[in-house]
């Protein structure tokens, strides 16, 4: 008989919570995206069926499926790559050796993240509005007229994105400037002596060391910014036009205001086949490279 490892027993009293929590709901998720259930159900249990893939199926010929992806899809490619964008500028602002009270900067980009998600919207909607609105008032001093950001289709998507991204870029931010300190001082200094210029130490130093910072950086930017639901929840109820109609905000209209709990599971276990994708395809490219 195999002997247990004395390790797996200092795992169990954290394990066996995350099994019953976590896994068991899951395994019951996935068995429901292949039933029909529904709010009545509950009452009635000869009107839970099973209809084995025709969620899935039933899903992929929706169109409010197609244009809930394309939108997330969006926000993930633009406001990802703009988030960790953001987010290297102002760690290699901070960590400038030059900059001085860097304590206090750190504090202050941080700050968006730990504030609640729905009271930042809240505020953001405000700053939107597009007669009162904080932004529209600074467009008007150099003569541009009011945009309308939540109740446009061109721009709702962008103003979320926006708003994203000053929320989220200062836990990005500290990971970053982690990584900038791991690179050893000696390699500047040589460059230095080199003749190499600031953009050259940065091609050539900074950005190879930071590779692994970067891939973690992308993989957690990218899952969350998947699960995109509370922003456009809050600003826009997924409007105007279903311009910012998410696959998580979808997955929600379906499964507690329509009570199509059958059918919300199967687009949460497509959109978790999706993240699974996505990130196998980054840790490909970056094995690759």
């Amino acid at each position: 008989m195999r002997r247990i490892p004395p390790a797996f027993w200092f795992l169990a009293p954290a394990l066996l919570p995350i099994a019953l929590f976590f896994g068991v709901p899951v395994i019951g998720a996935l068995g429901l995206s292949f039933t029909d259930f529904d709010i009545y159900a509950l009452g009635d249990s000869s009107r839970l069926r099973v209809v084995g893939a025709g969620n899935y199926g039933r899903l992929l010929e929706d169109p409010l499926f197609w244009t809930a992806l394309r939108n997330t899809l969006y926000f993930v490619l633009l406001g990802g790559v703009l988030s960790v964008a953001v987010s290297l500028g102002a760690a290699l602002l901070v960590n400038h050796r030059r900059v001085r009270c860097k304590g206090f900067f750190r504090s202050v980009y941080f700050m968006p993240v730990v504030t609640t998600l729905v009271a930042v919207a809240v505020v953001w909607r405000y700053l939107y509005h597009p007669r009162y609105g904080l932004l529209n008032y600074a467009l008007g001093f150099f003569g541009i007229d009011p945009i309308d950001w939540l109740g446009d289709p061109r721009w709702a998507m962008p103003a979320i994105i926006l708003m994203a991204i000053w929320k989220n870029f200062g836990f990005n931010m500290i990971i970053f400037i982690a990584g900038l300190q791991n690179i050893p001082e000696r390699l500047y200094e040589a460059a230095t002596l080199d003749g190499a210029n600031g953009w050259q130490q940065f091609r050539y130093i900074t950005l190879p060391m930071l590779a692994p910072t970067f891939l973690f950086v992308a993989l957690i930017t990218m899952i969350g910014y998947f699960q995109l639901f509370a922003e456009p929840y809050v600003m826009t109820q997924g409007g105007p036009s279903n311009s910012t109609l998410s696959v998580v905000l979808l997955m929600y209209q379906e499964g507690f205001r329509w009570w199509n709990m059958g059918y919300a599971a199967a687009v949460a276990f497509v959109l978790f086949a999706l993240i699974l994708a996505a990130s196998l395809l980054q840790l490909r490219l970056r094995s690759a490279s």
